[in-house]
C-alpha cells in the first residue's frame, strides 16, 4: 500500500482507545478535547488512536444521542489503567466523535479509528443495553458488521467533510483477545479468525476502496502470521513483551481463576487492610459488567489494593533475571512483523506496546528501567521502518506518565529523525 500523500511520512501516536469518551465528566483528562490535543501537539504527537464506538452508532440500533457513562461500580477498578473513571458523563456519541475530528483538524492531527467494544467499552455504560446488543451478534457475524459499522462511520466524516483525518481504519483492536474470538482456541485464534477477518475487510473495501483498512492482533503473533488476512493495507501489532511482569502475573495468579489465587502469598504485594479477593467484586447490579470486559478479576483485585511501590519493587527485583530475553524478544518480534510487512508491501505500525498491563499508580514504565526501554523500542521502530509507533501504551492524557513531556518529546523526535 502507498501511504496517501496528505498522511504524515510517520505517525506519532498517543493511545486514547475509549477513553476519550468515557473520561470527560468534570476534571477529567478529556474534558477539553482541544486542549488534550494541544498538549499531544506539545509532546510531538500527530495521531490519536481511539475507539470509535462504530457498532454503537451505526450497528446497534440504539440512540446514542444521551450515553451515559460511569465508573464500574463504587471503587471497583479504581487502581487500573484505563479503568479509573471518576465522573459519570453523558454525551451525544456522535456529536461527540464529530468534535473529536474537528478538533483534530484544528490542531492538525489525525485519528487512527478502530474498536475497543468486544473487549471493554460497553462496561462502562450506566445500563447493559450496549453490552446487551454487541453479544446478541453470534461471534461468526461480528467481524462483518464491525465492517459494516466502520463503513457507515466514514460515510458520516465525508458528509461531514472531515474524512481527510483518517488515518486508516482497524475492523477492532487485538481480535484474538477478546469476544470477538468467542469459541476459538486461544492458540489458534489468529489462524481461526483470518477469513472471516478477511472477509469483514473485503466489506468495508467494497465501499471505501481507496481508505487502509486493517486488523490488529495482541502481540506479534510470530508462530502464526499466515493467519494475518491478505488484503490489510497496515500491519498492526501491539508488542507487549512482558517477561519480568509476566513472571509475577504468573508467580500471584493474576489471571488465573479466583479458586486459585494465592491470597497469603499475594500479602507481599497488597496494601494493609486489603480484603479477600472474594469479597472484592460487583454487586448483581452490576454483575453485567464482569462479562463486558476481559479483565480477570484477580488482576483487578491486585490492581485496585496493591502497594504500588512493593509491586514496583518486585519488578526491579527480578528485572535483572529477565532483562536481556525481553529486549531480544522486541527485537524479534520487530523483526518479525516489518519482514511480513516488507513482503506484503504494507507499512508497520506499532499501536500499543512496551512491557504490559501495570497498575495505575506504578512508576515502573516511567522510571529509569521502563524509559530506556520506550526509548529502546522507539529507535527498533525507526530503524526498521515503521509507519507509526507509540512511546509507551501509558504515554496518554488519562495515564500519570502523561506528566512526563520530556521523555515523549525526546522519543517522538526520535522516531520522526531520518534514519542513520
Amino acid at each position: 500500500m502507498t501511504i496517501p500523500a496528505h498522511l504524515p511520512d510517520r505517525l506519532t501516536i498517543t493511545l486514547w482507545d475509549f477513553s476519550w469518551y468515557v473520561r470527560t465528566g468534570p476534571g477529567e483528562p478529556f474534558e477539553d478535547l482541544d486542549a488534550a490535543f494541544a498538549q499531544a501537539v506539545e509532546r510531538g504527537y500527530n495521531t490519536v488512536r481511539i475507539c470509535a464506538m462504530p457498532f454503537l452508532l451505526f450497528g446497534s440500533g440504539l440512540d446514542p444521542t444521551a450515553l451515559r457513562l460511569e465508573r464500574l461500580g463504587g471503587e471497583y477498578g479504581q487502581g487500573m489503567r484505563w479503568y479509573d473513571v471518576k465522573a459519570p458523563t453523558t454525551i451525544d456519541a456522535r456529536e461527540h466523535l464529530l468534535e473529536l475530528f474537528r478538533a483534530a483538524r484544528r490542531h492538525d492531527c489525525y485519528v487512527i479509528v478502530s474498536s475497543w467494544e468486544y473487549q471493554q467499552s460497553a462496561s462502562f455504560g450506566a445500563d447493559s443495553a450496549w453490552w446487551d446488543a454487541l453479544r446478541a451478534v453470534p461471534p461468526a457475524e461480528r467481524p462483518e458488521r464491525l465492517a459494516a459499522a466502520h463503513a457507515d462511520l466514514i460515510d458520516l466524516l465525508i458528509a461531514e467533510g472531515l474524512d481527510d483525518r483518517v488515518a486508516f481504519t482497524e475492523i477492532h483492536n487485538e481480535v484474538q483477545v477478546g469476544h470477538l474470538a468467542e469459541g476459538v482456541e486461544r492458540n489458534q485464534a489468529v489462524l481461526e479468525l483470518g477469513p472471516p477477518l478477511e472477509k469483514a475487510v473485503d466489506v468495508f473495501k467494497a465501499r471505501h476502496p481507496d481508505r487502509p483498512c486493517t486488523v490488529n492482533y495482541g502481540g506479534v503473533p510470530h508462530a502464526s502470521m499466515r493467519g494475518i488476512p491478505e488484503n490489510i493495507d497496515v500491519l498492526a501489532v501491539h508488542p507487549y513483551v512482558y517477561g519480568v511482569l509476566g513472571a509475577l502475573i504468573e508467580e500471584f495468579g493474576l489471571r488465573g481463576p479466583v479458586a486459585d489465587f494465592p491470597q497469603e502469598a499475594a500479602a507481599a504485594l497488597l496494601r494493609p487492610g486489603a480484603p479477600p479477593i472474594a469479597q472484592w467484586t460487583l454487586d448483581e447490579q452490576h454483575g453485567w459488567r464482569l462479562d463486558a470486559t476481559i479483565v480477570q478479576a484477580a488482576e483487578v483485585y491486585v490492581h485496585d489494593w496493591c502497594d504500588p511501590d512493593a509491586f514496583d519493587r518486585w519488578l526491579y527485583d527480578h528485572y535483572g533475571e529477565y532483562r536481556v530475553a525481553m529486549d531480544e524478544k522486541l527485537r524479534l518480534w520487530l523483526d518479525v512483523a516489518a519482514d511480513w510487512a516488507a513482503a506484503h508491501g504494507v507499512p508497520l505500525v506499532l499501536g500499543e506496546g512496551w512491557v504490559g498491563y501495570t497498575p495505575l499508580r506504578g512508576t515502573f514504565e516511567e522510571g529509569p528501567v521502563g524509559a530506556q526501554i520506550c526509548r529502546d523500542a522507539v529507535r527498533y521502530a525507526r530503524d526498521r521502518g515503521a509507519w507509526g509507533t507509540v512511546v509507551c501504551s501509558n504515554a496518554a492524557p488519562q495515564h500519570p506518565m502523561w506528566a512526563d513531556v520530556a521523555l515523549q518529546q525526546e522519543c517522538n523526535s526520535t522516531f520522526t529523525a531520518t534514519r542513520r
